[in-house]
């Protein structure tokens, strides 16, 4: 059985990194280089860094600050945020990303997704998809963009599927109504997306005690689970996170 992954994200707005609830009232909570080479050393098994405002100002990646906290670790890295052509996803990567995650661009641009994966590999192709229920839909969850901002109208079950088709290697599956909250995992909406693509699904949004973990990695059938506030605040390290999966039954690296 393939061991579960626990990934820190930094959500980054004008080089610091920042936390919020549901996509509103962010706060600085410290330098993203200085936090990711703290992370590394707890034992986290991926590091996400999404660029929260890039998309909003039009504005491409800070390549400077990606290459400075690539330096710092040694694991998967991940960066979303401001990529919009197949020139911001080579010199994403050049500066030190394993992957990118497109999210607004995917849905404006499609494409961005089948050329991305055609070109470095499916491996490097994350879909970033920030989901919240919306009754209309025949899934029960809409896709937004733009930090939440926008409803694209698209179904998420299926814009996963399609993100999927057109070549995306992974879903980072990130839950508006849970972000922030520490209330837990929306585990009927990781399930859901989790049973329908082939790709891994990470589940993101509402982490608050290694109880949730457990829950959507299990029950919700996630491969990873995103964490912020729980590692950001001081109350767990990603080491005791990972002890208390293990005692739960959940395989992780150790």
């Amino acid at each position: 059985m393939l061991k579960k992954r626990i990934i820190v994200c930094l959500d980054v707005k004008d080089g610091r990194t920042t936390k919020g609830v549901k996509f509103l009232n962010n706060v600085d909570i410290g330098d993203p280089v200085e936090m990711a080479a703290e992370y590394y050393r707890q034992g986290v098994d991926e590091l996400v860094f999404y660029d929260i405002i890039a998309s909003a100002r039009g504005r491409g990646p800070i390549l400077d600050l990606i290459s400075r906290v690539a330096s710092q670790v040694f694991i998967p890295f991940c960066v979303g945020g401001g990529i919009t052509t197949i020139d911001d996803i080579r010199s994403t990567i050049l500066a030190g990303a394993e992957k990118v995650s497109l999210n607004s661009q995917a849905v404006k641009n499609p494409d961005l997704i089948k050329e991305g994966a055609r070109v470095f590999g499916n491996q490097c192709i994350v879909l970033g998809m920030d989901v919240r229920k919306d009754n209309t839909k025949p899934s029960g969850y809409g896709t937004t963009i733009h930090g939440g901002r926008v409803d694209t109208g698209l179904d998420a079950l299926e814009w996963a599927k399609k993100g999927v088709s057109l070549g995306a290697g992974e879903i980072v599956l990130n839950s508006m109504d849970a972000d922030g909250t520490k209330d837990g995992y929306d585990v009927e909406l990781t399930r859901m997306i989790s049973e329908a693509v082939s790709v891994p699904v990470i589940a993101s949004g509402g982490a608050g005690k290694p109880e949730h973990l457990t829950k959507v990695l299990t029950d919700g059938k996630a491969d990873a689970a995103l964490i912020a506030t729980m590692v950001h605040s001081g109350k767990y390290t990603v080491n005791s996170i990972k002890k208390d999966l293990q005692k739960d039954g959940v395989q992780v690296r150790l």
